[in-house]
């Protein structure tokens, strides 16, 4: 979807680019004028190495903000990509142009919710879901033409592997460690004893909206 809006674009803004693995993707379809947000250095520093090449600027933000502001004059684009990475709806609409697209995957707030669980925690986004987003896209001034819920399984088939994605995203379990999560490692190795391996819910959604 993000291939097909940008090859119809004059200018974009990718939000929270991470290592600019989107944009390179569809680099080949992209606009003139193509700007890039991150928030995490070492992304922005790859980011920029990745991206300079094409001309495209990557600036640092706060991208963990809900309330953020973009640096950004009013409507200087007509799409906006974000795959991921929190955004505020008012600050969106004010940087498209009449008729311009907001396209966003996000992660649902209650995804790994179980898997939260089994180390005693509680998702730190639970209120982040598309009815919520919904609401705040919507009072922007934003016309929402496509929403759309996800829902699936990850398994790990033994708790190496568990430990490996959780220090690979820290975010689901801030502060994790083998030494100080091991009762809860231990349980969890019971569990894979028992059924042969760990399943835990992930939860995405998509919407597209358009300035009017």
């Amino acid at each position: 979807m993000a291939r097909g809006l940008m090859s119809s674009s004059n200018a974009a803004l990718d939000l929270g680019t991470g290592g600019g693995e989107i944009l390179l993707s569809i680099e080949d379809v992209s606009p003139q004028l193509v700007v890039a947000t991150e928030e995490y250095a070492p992304n922005v520093k790859l980011a920029h190495e990745r991206l300079a090449p094409f001309g495209i600027e990557v600036v640092k933000t706060d991208d963990s903000d809900l309330e953020q502001k973009l640096p950004f004059a009013d409507e200087k684009f007509d799409l906006v990509i974000d795959r991921h990475t929190c955004f505020n709806a008012l600050e969106v609409a004010r940087v498209l142009k009449p008729d311009g697209v907001f396209l966003t995957e996000q992660v649902d707030g209650r995804d790994c919710f179980d898997l939260c669980q089994a180390f005693g925690r509680m998702p730190q986004w639970m209120f982040f879901t598309l009815d919520y987003v919904l609401d705040r896209i919507e009072s922007s001034g934003l016309a929402v033409e496509f929403a759309k819920e996800w829902e699936g399984r990850m398994v790990f088939k033994d708790v190496g592997a568990l430990v490996y994605y959780l220090k690979a995203v820290p975010w689901i379990v801030p502060g994790f460690k083998v030494e100080t999560h091991m009762e809860c490692l231990l349980k969890l190795q019971d569990r894979i004893d028992d059924e042969g391996e760990l399943s835990f819910s992930r939860r995405l959604f998509i919407l597209k909206a358009v300035k009017v």
